[in-house]
């Protein structure tokens, strides 16, 4: 699943960044939150590849109150879904699905109970999770006060999206270079840049001697060994890079529009074995993922 990839990487950037003080999460892109505040987004994504080709279109609305804590948290209910075109009846009412996020530096984000979601909403859920994740690092390391600031955050640490079903092995390293790209007054918006780029030196595993050959110019950061059949396996290998674009507002630091653009330049081979011994002839892809965030109505003031 790429987008819980995705986000388990922004997730544990994050955590890795924790030790900051909570009292640097300040400048351009710091949020400040009224109780009652409401903002709705609308979500566009494709994702294809050689063997899918996916769409989707999603709203969330998102209101701000005070968790149990006494801290500020946006609470968003998920509707409208529409998958390659069709609509995809989502629970109403009581039965809503609900997502809670903040970047107040004192809440913790992770990823939420995924059991109970319907599997077409799991990509939506963790992909503006993911939005919060990477804004939350870029204003948490309180580096970033002025247009051209920027820093390299290394993390290269391997996540793994591995089932141990269908997936054996899922792995991709990667490192944030962060920048705050444009900060302009007259539109009151600042606009931040996440590259995940391969470290100069990935850690993912080496499964296969063929695995370790560079797929697109650099060592590959990605792998993947997929079941296929009762005794067949599919082994993936490359390079992964995705940027992320969020433009945020600057009297409230409120997220306004965020865009991702995910490719992974693939090689491809069946093999018999898990350990990817003997494989066949091989295919050459890419993976390519878009998502796009954007305000779709004027953000509503709590009243007063």
């Amino acid at each position: 699943m790429p987008s819980i990839r995705i986000v388990s990487i922004a997730l544990a950037a994050l955590g890795a960044g924790a030790s900051q003080e909570s009292s640097r999460a300040g400048g351009p892109l710091a949020r400040r939150y009224r109780d009652g505040e409401k903002t709705t987004y609308h979500m566009a994504a494709t994702n294809k590849d050689l063997h899918r080709d996916l769409s989707y279109e999603v709203d969330a609305v998102c209101t701000v109150k005070k968790n149990a804590e006494g801290l500020f948290v946006e609470e968003s209910e998920w509707t409208g879904l529409v998958v390659n075109q069709k609509p995809v009846q989502l629970p109403t009412g009581k039965d809503a699905i609900h997502q809670t996020l903040s970047r107040d530096p004192a809440f913790k984000l992770g990823i939420p109970d995924l059991s109970k979601v319907p599997p077409m909403l799991i990509g939506p859920i963790t992909d503006l999770l993911t939005f919060y994740a990477d804004l939350s690092l870029a204003g948490r390391e309180g580096k970033l006060g002025k247009a051209g600031d920027h820093f390299y955050f290394k993390l290269g640490t391997p996540s793994s999206w591995a089932d141990g079903a269908t997936v054996c092995v899922g792995e991709d390293s990667i490192d944030f270079d962060v920048s705050l790209s444009d900060v302009n007054e007259s539109t009151g918006v600042a606009t931040t840049v996440v590259k995940h780029v391969p470290p100069e030196r990935p850690q993912i595993r080496k499964v296969a001697d063929w695995t370790s050959v560079p797929v697109a110019g650099a060592e590959n950061n990605w792998i993947q060994v997929v079941k296929i059949g009762a005794d067949g396996y599919l082994g993936q290998v490359g390079k992964e890079t995705f940027d992320v674009t969020l433009t945020t507002r600057l009297d409230d630091g409120r997220l306004q529009s965020a865009t991702l653009d995910n490719v992974v330049e693939v090689v491809e081979r069946p093999s018999r074995k898990p350990d990817l011994s003997s494989p066949g002839p091989e295919s050459r892809y890419r993976i390519v993922r878009k998502i796009e965030l954007k305000e779709s109505r004027g953000a509503t003031a709590p009243a007063k």
